[in-house]
């Protein structure tokens, strides 16, 4: 990871509430450490650097693994580049999954048949495939439960990145402290206990076959189906040992050091125990790797590297403190603040785009939605940090060549985007193939990382992304010759996620984001020296008006019930998101403050909303000056899915973990507390001037 990132500054881009003296910015991360002291299985606490966690219950290990899965959030190893993928004999290919769709003059198949054996393959393949477990275990090899634990005392330092566990276990004390290193894939702990030197205790290494996906999301480690994968004993000393897991034809090795001598013994075929053959304390480095083995750095090293970055993390970008406010909920904001910004910087800033479950779980079979990538990584560029965003990015770079093929296979120009898709890009069957609120973010985050270095290298690095995804949205838009003017869809699956995919046609917040688009794609033509693109100008500017029913703005134009129908009062409001995400091309903002207050008071809260709905309203209201209305809804409690554990997670129907919401939460606050293009010159331009918060700020990049 890089451990200093400077902001250019352009104009007025940096906009920030200064505080007279700087921000105390280890009194700030300090105050809102995670300490539990006792078992919260909603609130394990990782570790991690942005392709690599650890995810650990109250014994600083996963000595607790079913408990927590069981009733709250697993604990498990993840690594971003672990994936698996079963044989397909069939040779199914996504044209196996299609649907005929017929629209304007013309038939085309998406793949979008999901209930086929064809279609369940290709979503289930590839597979994020876990790590091994790591857990303490009774010299029985016999496993740990909760109750036999007492005088739990587990602390995450923010500030270094540092683990420490402590407890009682059968009257004798246990400590664990671990951490992650920065540069390698690399778990370090340090081990104390008199039951160690006794021979009681033992750490289990248990490497599973892979996830038992007849769970749909959060699904079990699969410890069955011992012959169907291998673990091979490459070497082993006192005080080294090299282990190769193999499953088809997905590996990866995983070498453990120890400072001092090693008792190893096998307790099955992927079952491991590690015992000291030297006293109460164990040392020990598991470093993995996806290819050959890699050096396990010492364990002191470990530590003193991610004290190193994750000081430096802290003090680089943006920061925001609330603590001289008034209002009751402001120290809570500035902790989920505090805590979304360690949990997306160990799950989200990685070469390929995170899950929404990121490195803790597995959700939608460890594949990504490319309409998740905004909520996702552009807070990072708003914070000052956009070498994570970039990072992103990259993905979108490495995978044109499969955008272009999905675009020509469907008649269009330039490069379309995939929404649920793993490392190589491949669209997976279902409603995916359809949603298109995914196409224009590449172009907008490359936006947000010219405006953070507005440099010809920017320009040079992201214009043939943002060129071949202009093209495709400009080709996606069907001229309307009765209407004078250019429509989105049919078929089309909007944001909001409840309506005739065949039948849906021109939504709000599309249009808005497709003109929004395409004009950042003609300035970034002019920057390079360029005339506007003949075909985007007249496409942007005869796009569909924004739809509205009664002087408020509806979800979509051929489904304008939006205000007459409860039923279509669910799941996302995205239609606020043209004036909030988005600046408001096509928005009238008398309309759309009728519709944000219609939104407050009358949408169905307790059917279907998610985590990341919370802070985009907030973003909408904060644009309409209705801060006291901005707050209100970032912190509303009385509604689903808004709120945040122990470790900082914002738990959605089912999923412990959901990770959008805390990436929303970031650039909402950033926002609020950083500006907008167009914002009221004043401090903090989105909270309220009420003498109830009082919000310090400094480093962020104004939202557009």
């Amino acid at each position: 990871m890089l451990i200093r990132f400077v902001c250019a500054a352009l104009g007025g881009l940096l906009a920030t509430a200064h505080a007279a003296e700087p921000i105390d910015r280890q009194a700030l991360v300090a105050r809102h450490a995670p300490q539990l002291h006792a078992v919260d299985t909603m609130a394990p606490l990782s570790l991690g650097n942005g392709r690599f966690a650890f995810t650990a219950d109250v014994t600083g290990l996963q000595s607790l693994a079913d408990q927590y899965w069981q009733t709250g959030t697993p604990t498990e190893t993840q690594a971003r580049w672990s994936w698996h993928q079963n044989a397909n004999p069939a040779g199914y290919t996504l044209a196996d999954a299609n649907r005929a769709f017929t629209a304007h003059g013309r038939t085309l198949g998406y793949p979008t048949n999901q209930n086929t054996p064809a279609g369940q393959w290709l979503r289930e393949n590839p597979h994020a495939q876990p790590l091994p477990r790591v857990a303490l275990v009774h010299a029985d090899g016999s496993a740990l439960v909760g109750a036999e634990l007492s005088a739990i005392d587990q602390r995450l330092d923010l500030w270094r990145g540092w683990l420490q566990s402590r407890f009682q276990l059968a009257g004798q004390g246990v400590q664990v402290d671990s951490a992650v290193s920065p540069h390698s894939d690399t778990l370090a702990l340090r081990l104390s206990s008199p039951l160690l030197a006794q021979g009681a205790l033992a750490v289990r290494i248990a490497l599973p076959f892979g996830y038992d996906f007849k769970v749909r999301h959060n699904p079990p480690l699969d410890f069955g189906h011992a012959d169907e994968h291998s673990t091979r004993l490459l070497s082993a000393s006192a005080q080294r040992i090299v282990l190769e897991h193999q499953r088809d034809g997905a590996r990866y090795r995983m070498t453990i050091a120890s400072a001092g001598p090693l008792r190893l013994q096998r307790q099955s075929a992927h079952v491991f125990d590690l015992q000291s053959a030297a006293g109460e304390t164990l040392e020990l480095s598991l470093t993995f790797a996806q290819e050959d083995e890699a050096a396990a750095p010492p364990v002191a090293q470990v530590f003193a590297d991610s004290a190193r970055h994750w000081e430096a993390f802290w003090r680089s970008g943006a920061a925001v403190d609330f603590s001289g406010s008034s209002d009751p909920r402001a120290l809570e904001l500035e902790r989920r603040v505090v805590l979304s910004q360690y949990l997306t910087a160990i799950q989200l800033g990685d070469t390929l785009p995170a899950q929404e479950s990121g490195l803790t779980t597995a959700t939608w079979y460890g594949k990504h939605h490319t309409e998740m990538v905004w909520w996702h990584t552009a807070h990072f560029a708003l914070w000052g940090r956009p070498q994570f965003t970039a990072r992103t990015l990259s993905w979108f770079q490495r995978t044109l060549p499969a955008a272009r093929a999905v675009a020509a296979e469907r008649g269009l120009r330039g490069a379309r985007w995939m929404k649920m898709t793993g490392p190589e890009g491949r669209e997976s069957p279902g409603g995916n193939p359809l949603i298109a609120w995914n196409q224009p973010h590449p172009i907008h985050l490359a936006e947000l990382l010219y405006r953070a270095d507005p440099t010809p290298a920017t320009l040079a690095r992201y214009r043939e992304l943002v060129f071949e995804t202009a093209d495709a949205m400009a080709a996606m838009l069907h001229w309307d010759a009765a209407g004078q003017r250019y429509v989105l869809g049919p078929p089309l699956w909007i944001a909001q996620e409840i309506y005739d995919q065949a039948s849906s046609m021109n939504p709000t917040y599309e249009l808005s984001y497709w003109a929004r688009g395409l004009e950042i794609a003609q300035q970034w033509r002019e920057r390079l020296g360029m005339a506007r693109d003949a075909d985007w100008e007249h496409k942007r500017t005869h796009l569909s008006a924004l739809p509205q029913k009664d002087g408020k703005y509806v979800a979509l134009e051929s489904h304008p019930d939006t205000w007459d129908n409860i039923d279509s009062r669910h799941d996302h409001p995205s239609f606020l998101m043209a004036l909030g995400q988005l600046p408001g091309d096509g928005v009238d903002k008398a309309v759309m403050r009728r519709t944000l207050d219609a939104v407050l008071g009358h949408w169905d809260w307790a059917t279907k909303i998610w985590g990341w709905d919370y802070p985009m309203i907030a973003m909408t209201a904060a644009r309409l000056g209705a801060t006291e209305q901005a707050v209100d809804v970032l912190l509303k409690s009385d509604g689903p899915n808004n709120g945040y554990t122990a470790a900082g997670h914002n738990p959605n129907k089912g999923l412990p973990v959901y990770l959008p919401g805390n990436g929303a939460l970031l650039a909402a606050v950033a926002m609020m507390a950083g500006g907008w293009d167009g914002a009221p010159a004043v401090d903090a331009p989105g909270f309220p001037k009420n003498g109830r918060w009082v919000v310090r700020a400094e480093g962020f990049q104004r939202l557009p």
